[in-house]
């Protein structure tokens, strides 16, 4: 990329107060530590940790406050449903951190940022149980979003990619899945060793990419029986949601550091869910906000 190219107002729309298109923050409300969600109802709950309030903004499904917990300034922001919406929302939080909103050129000077999205999720092998933690140490995505941008590669484990696509029998209809490993750094400061440390699938929908079927046929029937097992130098694939890869990929292309730390709300094999999760959650909040 040419370094003084000028970003052109339809490649990056900035709203008449100065703030970025969707997620609608400016550059000096951004914080460095953020936790992202998918509920723009858990924003409050998060926030109503925090010593101070700064702001609180609401734009379509991308709820934003920052404030202070115990001296750190925290940014916690919803992101809404699917990899489409991490894409959108890590994009403009990297552009509130590194391009010049005045000269729309990017900034000599990177800034770094800290992303951890605290998620649901379902497990996919029977001694992973509700309420357990998981991190998503590696997230492979279905979605493909990835594969649109330069260098994939570069971030990507391809000898994952190759020995899952080959397992699965994967369907040449669909994307070409990418996995991307987690910040090592925030698997260390975040997860410690009470926590899960797994490979995450970040399915491109809720349904039948998750092996749902409620009216409609499943393209491949037996998909997450080849999932559940698979194995990558001797570990499984531990769980399902549908934002880690994305957001991890996009961190790593973009020169952010970035985890997924999911609550367990479904056991799959066994055919259990808990709609009463909040109070599990509620704990995987108070320990990442400890920790971030």
């Amino acid at each position: 990329m040419e370094k003084d190219r000028i970003i052109p107002a339809s490649e990056l729309i900035i709203n008449g107060d100065g703030s970025v298109f969707h997620i609608h923050l400016r550059p000096d409300q951004l914080r460095d530590n953020i936790i992202l969600v998918g509920d723009p109802g858990r924003v409050d709950m998060v926030a109503s940790y925090f010593d101070e309030i700064d702001y609180d903004i609401t734009s379509r499904e991308f709820h934003a406050i920052a404030g202070k917990y115990k001296g750190k300034e925290i940014l916690c922001i919803s992101h809404g449903i699917g990899p489409d919406n991490i894409e959108i929302v890590v994009t403009e939080l990297d552009a509130l951190a590194n391009v010049d909103f005045e000269t729309r050129k990017v900034r000599p000077e990177h800034r770094t940022l800290n992303m951890v999205r605290i998620g649901t999720s379902g497990s996919l092998q029977e001694d992973i149980h509700i309420g357990d933690f998981v991190m998503a140490t590696k997230g492979t995505g279905f979605d493909g979003i990835l594969n649109f941008y330069a260098d994939r590669d570069k971030v990507c484990d391809l000898e994952f990619e190759k020995e899952f696509m080959a397992h699965t029998d994967w369907n040449s209809t669909w994307a070409a899945p990418y996995t991307v490993d987690a910040d090592e750094e925030l698997i260390t400061k975040i997860g410690k060793d009470d926590m899960i440390h797994g490979y995450t699938i970040a399915a491109v929908g809720f349904y039948a990419p998750q092996g749902r079927m409620v009216r409609v046929p499943l393209a491949d029937p037996d998909l997450n029986e080849k999932i559940e097992s698979f194995r990558f130098r001797g570990k499984p694939v531990t769980n399902f949601e549908m934002e880690s890869a994305c957001l991890q990929g996009l961190a790593k292309l973009l020169g952010h550091r970035a985890l997924t730390v999911c609550c367990i709300i479904a056991e799959r094999r066994l055919t259990k869910a808990n709609t009463d999760y909040k109070p599990a959650v509620k704990r995987l909040v108070e320990t990442v906000l400890e920790r971030i």
